[in-house]
This record gives structure tokens, C-alpha cells and sequence, in this order.
């Protein structure tokens, strides 16, 4: 099965890791991501429909202006990859006029804009709400033309939702899939990733999501499937899951002699039910 990459830069995107993903994912008619980011895993495989959430307000603004404007959206965006806007002047320019913007296909245009362009791809904001990460300084930013058309495509049987991941996994029923990507527990104390929105995600989130988790698979038969660095904190999380380690290259530290392969868990919450595979 081909791969399909996403049309965002996303710090701990899936996509190195859907094969392993989908490897685990049990069948069901709707696949539901509380915290899709880039979207690497819906991307990737073949649910009737899905129920896509995050609670950055500004990435799910963009996917369902996507998918519903796709033709106008391509042509504005592209003309933001000319040469004219790939200078730290015009970029500073347009980040400022993204943060104080409050027109909904605007932001989406600028959102891309900046995610292709700031440094690493990464999606940061300050305490007053406002993105913050720098100019990136590359050569010439990658226009994604053909991921953003097999986005809109891809979206049809799709509903984005702007929420909070308990509100999101609220909506499971039998018959349903969930897929967890939450920001991740360090790996140090000082590696500490999890404030790429303006809510972080503490400890007690992450165990709330594996009582969550175990919650749905025992209660309502649906299953879950979480993705995590592999801890001994995460192994105390998640004891109530089936644990398998899968090994991932990490992206976004500074340092490029840092960015060596790690072990990452995918736990899975099957219940008292048999998970098969997609």
C-alpha cells in the first residue's frame, strides 16, 4: 500500500511509524483521533469515516477549509511560495498578520504559509495565543500541491472537530476505533515537548487518557490504540494495555547528533473483546 504523506511539517508526525500503526490498529467502521496533528494515520488507512479532533483551533480551521474550498485554497496558498515571501522581512510580516487576523480562510492561508516556512515546521504560540517560532531560512519551502488535493479527498466521509481529547473520546461507540497521539511524556527532564498549543498536557492528562482508554475498551467494546515514548512512567500508565515497541527516529531536537532512534510503545486497549486487524 502506498504511503501519502501529510501537507503539514509536524514534530512527531506518524508518518515514519503508519506501517507499525496500521500493523496494530483493530477494524472497525470509524476511525476516531482525539489528537490528529498532521494526519499521517488517516491519511493512511481505510475507515468508512472519521471523527478527527485537536484542540488547536488554527490546524482544524485549516483541514476543513481543505476540504471544502480545496481549488481556491491551492491557488491562493501557492502564490504565498514565490520567491517575494521566502525572507525573514516578509515572513515576520505575515506571522504578525496571522496573529492578529480573525478571518477564518486568512488564518488557514497563513497557517500553512508558516508551517512550510518557520523553522523545523514547528507549531508553537506564546501565552497570549500567538505563534511564535521563528523564520526557517530554507532555500525554497516545498509547495504541497498534491498532499493538500489527496487531503481534500480523503476528507470526504470526514468530521473535523475543534475539542478537548475527553470530549473527543466521548463520542466512541461500539463499532468505532480510537487512535491516540498525545504530545508525549519526556524522555528527560529537560526534553519536555508538549506546549505546541497554548494548553499543556500534563501528567495527570496522560493518565487520564489511559483510564480513559481502558475505561472504553472494558465498558463500551471499543478499542484504543495509543502511541507514547517507552518509559517506565508509560509502562505504569498503560499496564492495563497489550504493549508493543516500535522503534522511531526523533526530529526535533536541536542538536542532529540527537535525532537518533528511540523505543516508542504502542500500547492497545482491547477490553474483554478480540482485536483484529484492519
Amino acid at each position: 500500500m502506498k504511503k501519502n504523506r501529510a501537507f503539514l511539517k509536524w514534530a512527531g508526525g506518524k508518518y515514519p511509524l503508519v506501517d507499525e500503526i496500521r500493523r496494530h490498529l483493530p477494524a472497525g467502521d470509524c476511525l476516531i483521533e482525539p489528537f490528529v496533528g498532521a494526519g499521517s494515520v488517516f491519511l493512511n488507512t481505510e475507515y468508512d469515516t472519521y471523527i478527527l479532533a485537536d484542540i488547536n483551533s488554527d490546524l482544524i480551521n485549516l483541514y476543513n477549509i481543505v476540504k471544502l474550498c480545496t481549488d481556491d485554497f491551492v491557488s491562493d496558498a501557492r502564490i504565498l511560495f514565490t520567491n517575494k515571501f521566502n525572507n525573514s522581512d516578509q515572513f515576520y510580516l505575515l506571522r504578525k498578520k496571522f496573529n492578529a487576523s480573525i478571518n477564518a480562510y486568512c488564518r488557514a492561508l497563513l497557517f500553512l504559509y508558516l508551517n512550510r516556512h518557520c523553522y523545523n515546521g514547528l507549531c508553537r504560540y506564546n501565552l497570549r495565543g500567538e505563534f511564535n517560532v521563528p523564520f526557517g531560512r530554507y532555500n525554497k519551502p516545498y509547495f504541497p500541491e498534491e498532499e493538500l488535493y489527496w487531503f481534500a479527498e480523503k476528507s470526504r466521509n470526514t468530521t473535523f472537530v475543534c475539542a478537548h481529547y475527553r470530549t473527543t473520546m466521548a463520542k466512541a461507540i461500539r463499532g468505532t476505533v480510537v487512535y491516540c497521539d498525545p504530545p508525549y511524556a519526556p524522555l528527560s527532564a529537560t526534553a519536555n515537548f508538549t506546549a505546541y498549543h497554548t494548553n499543556n498536557f500534563s501528567i495527570i492528562d496522560q493518565q487520564d487518557l489511559a483510564r480513559m482508554a481502558h475505561q472504553l475498551s472494558i465498558q463500551s467494546q471499543v478499542p484504543v490504540l495509543i502511541s507514547n515514548h517507552d518509559t517506565e512512567l508509560t509502562r505504569d500508565w498503560y499496564q492495563q494495555a497489550s504493549l508493543h515497541v516500535v522503534k522511531a527516529r526523533r526530529t526535533i531536537s536541536r542538536n542532529a547528533l540527537g535525532r537518533g532512534k528511540v523505543n516508542e510503545l504502542l500500547a492497545l486497549y482491547c477490553g474483554t473483546g478480540k482485536c483484529t486487524g484492519v
